[in-house]
């Protein structure tokens, strides 16, 4: 599954620990890897090295959802296969069909072919206009698929589906699960920018997350943090247009595409950092309030029990400015 995080999102994650005089807990381990185009790192207490069972986790899931695999679920359904769906893809799909309705459908995972056509998908740039957008709207809606005894139903075999602004989430809590089964009190797992922690880090303390400032064209190397917060027992995941753009004869397109107009959304929003419980939620809610804007976000997460949410924007000045609800101030490092 190939990472928008490495290719838009605003946290690439480094885990920033203030180093004290105290030793660390030396049954800490720590590994990292590759996986759905982007990295993953992870920190947990214990003994144990677990990256080749992790990598096998990953890959099976990655052949449920990854689109930019051959012979995935996803990808045989996008080719109006037979194919029965697996645990990943049903958790994804109810999920994914949750937030569509409490964002109004602005959050929909059939806007594959729009995402396509704009060169941000998993097949070739066709190119836009007014008259192929609204073709491609022709197929496009949440209401144009069902899930029936472990089967997705199309009203058009051209209704295609990308789960990538959820899916990466996902992939976050299904480690989580797996370490929790191992009975790991302390982990940090990111992945490609999308965390999920619990318990203390090895220093005994919260883990410490770092927020880029949404800079345009920003890198590892010219990147910037924005806020660190402390979290505990708490999933998170940013999304952003900063990153992840097309420059086309002087317009600039983002990979937010709107799945009402078809068009990249247009509004003063530049990142948005949602903490939630779980980290297949937060990432996405975070893709939906980057869509609406700003003032409609701000019910979007004020309508959501246990979800925080920090955004960044820009003014009529176009300097930057920070907005985040009550219950997020308290994650923030002074």
């Amino acid at each position: 599954m190939k990472s928008k995080t490495n290719l838009l999102v605003s946290l690439l994650v480094a885990i920033l620990f203030v180093l004290q005089s105290c030793e660390t807990d030396k049954t800490f381990n720590r590994v990292s890897g590759e996986t759905q185009g982007t990295t993953y790192n992870i920190i947990y207490n214990k003994n144990e090295m677990l990256k080749s069972k992790i990598d096998s986790l990953l890959h099976s899931f990655d052949m449920s959802l990854s689109t930019y695999l051959e012979g995935t679920i996803i990808t045989k359904i996008n080719k109006n296969e037979d194919v029965e769906l697996d645990n990943y893809f049903i958790t994804v799909f109810n999920k994914s069909m949750e937030i569509s309705e409490a964002t109004d459908g602005m959050f929909d995972i059939t806007v594959a072919p729009l995402i396509n056509a704009y060169g941000f998908g998993f097949t070739e740039e066709t190119g836009v206009s007014d008259t192929i957008i609204d073709s491609l709207l022709q197929f496009v809606g949440f209401d144009k698929i069902k899930l029936e005894i472990k089967k997705i139903k199309k009203t058009d075999p051209r209704v295609m589906i990308d789960c990538n602004a959820i899916a990466q989430g996902y992939s976050v809590d299904i480690v989580a699960d797996f370490l929790d089964s191992l009975d790991c009190d302390n982990y940090m797992i990111e992945i490609g920018g999308e965390i999920t922690t619990k318990g203390k880090n090895e220093f005994g303390e919260k883990w410490k997350i770092g927020i880029d400032k949404p800079i345009e064209g920003s890198d590892v190397a010219t990147r910037e943090i924005q806020a660190i917060i402390t979290i505990s027992d708490k999933a998170m995941a940013t999304s952003g247009d900063y990153r992840r753009f097309k420059v086309k004869d002087g317009i600039k397109y983002s990979h937010s595409i709107n799945p009402k107009t078809g068009k990249p959304s247009k509004n003063n929003l530049l990142s948005v950092t949602i903490l939630a419980d779980d980290c297949m939620a937060a990432d996405g809610y975070a893709t939906a309030c980057m869509i609406v804007g700003l003032e409609k976000a701000k019910e979007i997460v004020n309508n959501y029990d246990g979800m925080e949410a920090y955004f960044v924007f820009s003014n009529e000045d176009g300097e930057y400015e920070i907005y985040f609800t009550d219950g997020f101030k308290e994650f923030i490092l002074e």
